[in-house]
Formats: C-alpha cells, structure tokens, sequence
C-alpha cells in the first residue's frame, strides 16, 4: 500500500503557554520544560520576576532546578498549540483578560480548575472547539521563595476531546505530555472524569470545611458518618440532576474514603481555610447548590456549608480592609 507522503514528513513541535506558574501549572509546565518541551510561562510581573533565575521543584527531598521562558501580559511571543489553564477558579477572569490576546486559530485552552463553571465560561468566551477537557491531580503548594513543594505520591495530568475522539490535535498534546515525569493520560471520557473528580472535591471540602477536622475525626465523632453520608448523598443527587447519574463503584469507593476512622485527609479548601487565603466557595460548593436548585433538588446541608464560607469569606474581606 502506498505511503501518504504526509506520514513521513516531521510534525511541526507543539507549544504550549502554561497560564500560572503556581503550584500546579508550575509542576507540570516545569516538568515538560525539564523534559526538553517547547514551554512558556504567562505570569504576573512579580512571579516574574521570582522566575527570572529557574523554576525550582522540591520533590522527596530532591531539589530541581529547571530554567524557564517567561513572559508577562502583552509581551510578542507567538502562537501556542495548546494552552494549559493552571489558575485558581477564582481568578479565571483576570486569567482571561492576561491570555485572550495568545489564543490563535489552532490553540487548544486546556483547564485544569476545579468545578465546572469554567468550562461554560471559556466555551462563550473563545467558542467550543477551542475549549478541550482536563483534569489535574497533585498535592503541591509554593513556599515563600516561590518553590514549589511536592507533598504526594501522585502527579496526574488527564485530558481528551470532550467527544471521546482520538483527534489528531489532541493525540499530538497527548504525545507532548508523555514522558515528562508525570502521569499523563489521554481520556475518552473526560467530561466524566472532570465531573467525578468535582463530586470529590466537593464532598471533601464541605466535610472537611463544616465540622472544622480531617476525615478521621468526622468519622469518629458521634454521628459523623450519618453527616458524611448525607452530604455525600446531596452532591451525588446534584450531580445526578445536573449532569447525569455518577456509578456505582465510583460511589463507593468515594464513601469508602470519606468514613475512614483512621484517615487524616483533608481537602485544599479546608487547608485555604485555615490558613486565611481565599476559597473557591462559589466554584466548588456554590454552584453546585444553584444547579440543583434549577433542578428542584434540595441541598441544606451543601447550602450550610455554602453559608458557612461566606461568611468566612466576609469576615476575611473585612480584615483585609482594617
């Protein structure tokens, strides 16, 4: 059978603008930078300018020194194929406003936040064929010198076309990810697992955020685990609602993990919490609550929990302000 001359000439590299070179897009764009990979860093000036040496990564002990290509918003840095979204939900608007002018007619926006208000929002910003699904999973956090700290045994980076296809762009990202020294797996289901891990994060955190203790010491507590069932019970009927039905196994293995007496797990938004940062209330837990509410589906106790950050979220806003 004759060849397509096509097959044997060389794919053009793929680039990639990583958006936040915090604790998540710093490890994996660091990570694909240390592996030889065409990667540039949009960032704040004063990120910048902790950059302007190396990104450095700190995992098990071991101290990796990667130097990076960095630029601020408005800098001349050409077209990227594929746009890695590594911000907190929150600041999804200014990451759009820092972004929006390097998105081209060939980029792909890949976010890795939590929930999925973004995915609404970058589908009418930049259309739906722009917009591909992520999910991130890793512990990692930034010290004060802006290093970022590796603090588990996973490092996952899924993605995938929101149809399921092997697409040719989105086999060329999956050949881009591999072998960088993370996880990296191309989905044929990504919207699920995006949904899924959303029914994770926000049973954790509302547990974790509205008794004030890891998962042991919910589990232990008396009643405890009639709470975590029922807040459990709440975000898989949203889900449900909004979506469609989570499974079987997932459910359980879920339920497993939440009623562990002897777990000392807690969620990201429970350490934010308690370390006095900002929440992503409204991503993960609110509009959970408002997209069950449009489907007639009562949520008191994702609704307490709701309330409970808010007005943790008040009472921060007004220190900040004495």
């Amino acid at each position: 059978m004759a060849r397509n001359s096509s097959d044997d000439e060389p794919k053009p590299p793929v680039r990639a603008l990583v958006v936040g070179a915090g604790s998540v897009g710093g490890y994996f764009g660091g990570r694909l930078a240390a592996a030889g990979r065409d990667v540039t860093f949009l960032v704040r000036p004063r990120r910048a300018t902790q950059l302007a040496d190396a990104l450095t990564i700190i995992s098990k002990g071991q101290e990796t020194i990667i130097p990076v290509k960095v630029i601020t918003r408005g800098e001349a840095a050409g077209e990227f194929d594929v746009i890695l979204l590594a911000v907190k939900a929150y600041q999804l608007d200014a990451a759009i406003a820092d972004f929006g002018a390097y998105v081209s007619e060939r980029s792909m926006i890949l976010p890795v936040l939590n929930g999925m208000k973004h995915v609404d929002i970058l589908r009418s910003r930049f259309g739906a064929p722009h917009v591909i699904g992520g999910v991130a999973k890793i512990a990692s956090s930034l010290d004060e010198w802006g290093r970022i700290l590796d603090q588990a045994d996973f490092r996952d980076l899924a993605y995938g076309e929101w149809s399921g296809e092997r697409t040719g762009r989105i086999l060329a990202v999956d050949e881009f990810m591999i072998g960088a020294g993370f996880e990296a797996r191309l989905s044929a289901d990504i919207e699920r697992d995006m949904w899924e891990k959303w029914a994770m994060l926000a049973s954790l955190g509302a547990i974790t955020c509205l008794m004030d203790g890891d998962i042991g010491q919910v589990s232990r507590a008396p009643g405890g685990i009639d709470l975590v069932k029922g807040l459990f019970g709440e975000v898989v009927a949203a889900i449900g609602a909004a979506w469609r039905p989570l499974s079987d196994p997932f459910k359980a293995q879920v339920l497993s993990l939440l009623t562990d007496r002897g777990s000392s797990l807690t969620s990201s938004m429970y350490r934010d919490l308690k370390g006095g940062y900002r929440v992503e209330a409204d991503q993960i837990i609110g509009d959970l609550v408002m997209r069950a509410a449009e489907k007639g589906i009562a949520t008191p106790l994702l609704s307490a929990v709701l309330a409970r950050l808010k007005v943790y979220e008040q009472r921060r806003v007004g220190k900040s302000d004495q």
